[in-house]
């Protein structure tokens, strides 16, 4: 069984759509969790476009980092570059993986607009998971 924590800033968005999706990928057993530097709730676009892809994260909540210490991870994924600038001392030795996602929280436009940039992001992230649970899993 393989355990696998994906961070970034506010596990609100990016590392919910990659905790989904490599929950969705990966073999049966293994274990995915996500956290955030800090913690802004799941964001409901987030939910709203995986549920267009037909992946219910409705039930994950938004975790700080720091109820993970001590716990052993075999892969840490950072899905923004902030994560990975301010947690580079996370205690653990998993093999560490990066990719800077755009982040679809700060979109402006009209509802359709934003929609769409949830989904762009969204659908760069499952095509990152497919490939990492492919060549790592």
């Amino acid at each position: 069984m393989k355990n696998i924590l994906v961070l970034c800033t506010g596990n609100s968005c990016r590392s919910q759509i990659a905790h989904g999706y490599l929950a969705h990928f990966a073999p049966e057993g293994t274990e995915i969790f996500s956290a955030g530097i800090e913690t802004h709730g799941v964001n409901p676009r987030a939910i709203e476009t995986m549920k267009a892809d037909g992946i219910d994260i409705t039930n994950h909540t938004s975790n700080n980092i720091l109820e993970y210490i001590g716990q052993y991870f075999d892969y840490v994924i950072t899905v923004c570059d902030s994560a990975k600038e301010k947690c580079p001392y996370f205690p653990s030795q998993a093999v560490k993986f990066h990719h800077n996602f755009p982040d679809p929280y700060g979109s402006v436009g009209t509802d359709e607009e934003i929609a769409d940039v949830f989904a762009d992001v969204r659908d760069q992230i499952k095509t990152y998971c497919k490939e990492f649970v492919s060549a790592n899993l």
